[in-house]
């Protein structure tokens, strides 16, 4: 186990034990029901609607996924020649589609080269049994998959006020179907929402370590370019955002926690930075690891 917390390389260490593994992102072309008009057409508040197609991917000229998978594994060999990989689905929501289409896809990354296993962003309230009882039965002859699911707030009240179109209790019964299938799950959580206190997110960080999911992300909250929530804050709403410096502490109870209700729960990561051109605040001017080292540090002095 790490220093202070259960990290990411301890869960990928306890599942490959003999070798160092690897994320590579693939983009499989998927939508989301949440633009495409299946839930909402707005997308989430604080995603940026304006960077990507309406409605489906179809159309996009989308590189085939084991040239994708090789490009990225280029990337990495020069410096790592003996890494393996996991293919990372995490564009949009990665089980949104016909089931025949994405065992396809993700039958294709896993029988790509230097591929151990694949990672599968999505919805909880995108799980349908078909879809799960397909992944699991794949599970069980060997391959090693887990999904990801973005939850964000266990408050019901700020998952409306962000257009997620789901419920809190859509993330408990979907994590709860992926354990009984003997599904790795992660759960994703955004810190910062807006009408969000501290003791609300702390409530969900609670909620959330009581699932007892194989590993958790957070990040803050950003505000992007083409958002929902940009064009609030450009017309005068404001936001109770992160600094570095409020944001430790926070992270420092949250680890606390989990400590405490969930020791096995692996932490993924804490923080996101979102691309230059498109974060207006908070800019931080920190990298992620920087970030990680004075929390390190932080908890070293506690």
């Amino acid at each position: 186990m790490g220093r202070f917390y259960r990290d990411y390389a301890d869960f990928l260490a306890e599942h490959f034990p003999d070798r160092k593994m690897q994320k590579l992102t693939v983009d499989a072309g998927f939508s989301c029901p949440n633009r495409d008009g299946t839930l909402s057409t707005g997308g989430c508040a604080y995603c940026n609607n304006n960077s990507f197609s309406p409605g489906s991917h179809s159309g996009r000229n989308l590189t085939p996924l084991s040239l994708q998978i090789e490009e990225s594994k280029h990337f990495f060999r020069r410096k790592y020649p003996k890494m393996r990989y996991l293919a990372y689905f995490q564009s949009y929501t990665n089980t949104h589609g016909d089931l025949s289409r994405l065992l396809s896809l993700y039958d294709e990354a896993l029988d790509t080269e230097g591929i151990d296993g694949i990672v599968i962003g999505t919805r909880p309230d995108c799980l349908p049994d078909t879809l799960i009882d397909a992944l699991a039965k794949r599970r069980h002859e060997g391959r090693w998959i887990m999904i990801e699911i973005g939850a964000e707030s266990s408050h019901d009240e700020t998952l409306r006020r962000v257009n997620r179109c789901h419920t809190w209790q859509a993330t408990v019964d979907a994590t709860t179907q992926l354990q009984h299938a003997g599904l790795p799950v992660g759960l994703h959580l955004i810190m910062g929402l807006p009408g969000e206190d501290h003791d609300m997110m702390m409530e969900t960080v609670e909620k959330t370590t009581l699932l007892h999911p194989d590993t958790v992300k957070f990040h803050q909250l950003q505000i992007i370019k083409g958002s929902a929530l940009a064009r609030e804050w450009e017309s005068g709403c404001h936001f109770d955002l992160f600094t570095p410096e409020s944001y430790l502490p926070l992270c420092r109870e949250i680890i606390s926690i989990m400590n405490k209700l969930s020791p096995h729960t692996a932490i993924e990561r804490f923080t996101s930075q979102s691309p230059d051109e498109l974060l207006l605040a908070p800019r931080w001017g920190l990298k992620n690891y920087q970030f990680v080292n004075l929390l390190h540090n932080l908890l070293a002095h506690s």
